[in-house]
């Protein structure tokens, strides 16, 4: 018995071992990154990871249009909002959420999800919470790794999701 038991410890521990190991690996492949905004009584935190473009072709042919994408890498996207908000025409209650888009040519989807804590592919349409279309912009600027930030609007901020050279504005407002 004593045998059995040494075993499973082994297998557990290189089991675990592999886990972390992965985790840090992708993670210095896209690192982890918070966009915060807290202004004017609007509080939201954005918890992603940030890939890069690597010469890639990004929206078409990485990211196939009209497809769900997990919104960064690794693990789901966080968004965090400390009141109840606006996105688009849609309410938005307090809490954590995960942040998923489709993007297509002309408009992204934006959807936020109740399910945390899981992988960036796990995701769950009937867990959806909140689906929103916002306009695609472009940008003269290349942008070589994935980028969310925040820029105050009236009203709010917007949340603005930017790389290769396209740039999504997400109104949020209170």
């Amino acid at each position: 018995m004593n045998k059995i038991l040494r075993i499973v410890l082994i297998v557990v521990a290189v089991l675990v071992a592999l886990y972390f190991g992965f985790k840090s690996y992708t993670k210095t492949k896209s690192p982890a990154d918070v966009a915060k905004f807290d202004q004017n009584g609007l509080t939201v935190q954005v918890d992603y990871c940030r890939p890069y473009k690597k010469g890639r072709e990004i929206f078409g042919k990485l990211l196939p249009y009209g497809q769900v994408w997990r919104t960064g890498a690794n693990e789901a996207t966080i968004f965090d909002v400390k009141q109840d908000v606006k996105i688009g025409d849609k309410t938005l209650k307090t809490g954590k959420y995960t942040l998923w888009t489709i993007p297509n040519v002309d408009k992204w989807t934006i959807i936020m999800n109740d399910e945390t804590g899981q992988w960036g592919t796990n995701y769950d349409e009937k867990r959806d919470v909140l689906r929103v279309d916002v306009p695609v912009g472009k940008t003269a600027e290349m942008m070589e790794q994935f980028k969310i930030d925040f820029a105050a609007a009236e009203g709010g901020a917007d949340m603005i999701l930017h790389w290769e050279n396209t740039e999504i504005k997400v109104p949020i407002r209170l």
